[in-house]
């Protein structure tokens, strides 16, 4: 069933039943960003909540639309239900009460059906983001710390867990790039393409692969610690923080020490 007919399916099928108030699409099908590949969010206002009884309504609205063969009902955040149909069709549904709508706005949500023009009332835009250094002093440090432990899994020869740390870096790496670009909209992680520029992603693209063996693992950090930590500082600067500099510097001379590695940029 495509987007479209599974949309108007599950709203059809819960528009005119006791209790619910509003529905709504949100994520990328409210904001027109959706693509072949998106899932489906819905924000469904309910008076009870997310009681036991408005999660099988809204599980017998999904059944319509095709086989449930993963269900998730409540286990990560108490109000979300996260549901895949034998197409692989992706729903998600957020259960509110009325009086827990104050975090949505208008831009964020496009209405289904809405008893109560719960819509009207929400604020119309969300806040401009603005920067955050203490996030930012904390992914420093994060990115510094594991960098260091590479002088750990280069001593054991824990090479298959250690290649774990490249992916951390790269996390990293990748986060200070959206936040470079301020792109709105982030949606979820297989988002990114229109998160960054090209610029980031040809530094991304050109980074060395996690390969679980000595040489292979330390040339990723160093690549890594390379493309994060100027970018880095760049940022911090720009936002007024101070630099970690006195645990940067025993970090590199810890793995200097321990590896004979020396710090691939200019600190200065």
């Amino acid at each position: 069933m495509d987007h479209q007919r599974t949309i108007a399916t599950i709203s059809t099928a819960l528009e005119h039943t006791g209790g619910i108030q509003a529905m709504f699409l949100s994520g990328s099908h409210a904001t027109g960003l959706a693509d072949t590949y998106s899932d489906i969010d819905f924000v469904m206002v309910a008076e009870a909540g997310a009681t036991d009884a408005v999660s099988a309504l809204w599980r017998d609205a999904v059944a319509q639309t095709g086989e449930i063969v993963l269900w998730w009902d409540r286990t990560t955040v108490p109000v979300l239900i996260n549901a895949i149909t034998a197409d692989w069709t992706r729903t998600d549904v957020i259960i509110l009460k009325p009086d827990q709508m104050g975090h949505q706005t208008q831009a964020g949500l496009k209405p289904l059906f809405d008893h109560k023009e719960l819509h009207r009332t929400l604020a119309k835009a969300p806040s401009p983001a603005q920067p955050n250094a203490k996030k930012l002093r904390y992914q420093i440090e994060e990115f510094i710390r594991i960098l260091g432990l590479l002088h750990l899994a280069v001593g054991r020869a824990e090479y298959i867990n250690g290649v774990l740390g490249v992916f951390h870096l790269r996390a990293a790496l990748v986060e200070l790039m959206i936040e470079e670009t301020s792109a709105p909209n982030r949606g979820g992680i297989l988002h990114l393409n229109r998160l960054i520029t090209d610029e980031q992603k040809a530094v991304l693209t050109g980074m060395p692969a996690p390969v679980p063996d000595r040489d292979s693992m330390i040339a990723a950090h160093l690549a890594y610690a390379a493309a994060f930590l100027p970018r880095a500082r760049m940022r911090a600067q720009a936002l007024g923080m101070e630099w970690p500099e006195r645990f940067e510097e025993v970090t590199w001379a810890r793995l200097g020490k321990t590896l004979s590695i020396e710090c691939p940029y200019d600190r200065d």
